[in-house]
């Protein structure tokens, strides 16, 4: 495969990784959970900030009341609870619950465990290199959206 052939198949690629479930491996995940982890990993990864249903679906790149049915969704199944703003008591933020922190525990090792299976046959170093490489992926992709905000 060429240079530019290999770059030309970086984007198909990442298309099946978003159509792939995570394998079923030691202590499965359901479908349904699996996607409340969406919202559940953006309360987490911004717990420094005070996160808000318009938030999470700013964060999403979907409407409002999609957002909005989401996290119901997560505060019924007892994953998330609502609380008021520590800067502004008219605002209602969003927190993990104990059994949301649990979820996400459980999510962590559910995919380093997928991870380490689909990558069985590699060898330590290409499994370490590829990780690393895929981290300094996000974080650039993380600092080119921070650019853009207004």
């Amino acid at each position: 495969m060429t240079d530019d052939e290999l770059l030309d198949a970086v984007g198909p690629a990442f298309s099946k990784l978003r159509r792939t479930s995570l394998l079923e491996v030691e202590n499965p995940i359901s479908a349904k959970d699996l996607s409340r982890t969406l919202v559940l990993n953006l309360v987490l990864e911004n717990s420094e900030k005070e996160v808000t249903v318009g938030a999470v679906a700013e964060l999403l790149a979907v409407d409002p009341s999609v957002a909005s049915r989401m996290v119901s969704d997560n505060i019924k199944a007892g994953y998330l609870v609502r609380a008021a703003s520590q800067h502004d008591g008219r605002r209602t933020v969003l927190h993990l619950s104990p059994e949301g922190r649990q979820l996400m525990a459980r999510f962590r090792h559910h995919q380093r465990s997928a991870y380490e299976y689909i990558t069985a046959d590699w060898s330590e170093r290409d499994r370490l290199e590829f990780a690393r490489l895929m981290l300094k992926y996000v974080d650039s992709l993380a600092r080119l959206s921070a650019s853009a905000e207004p």
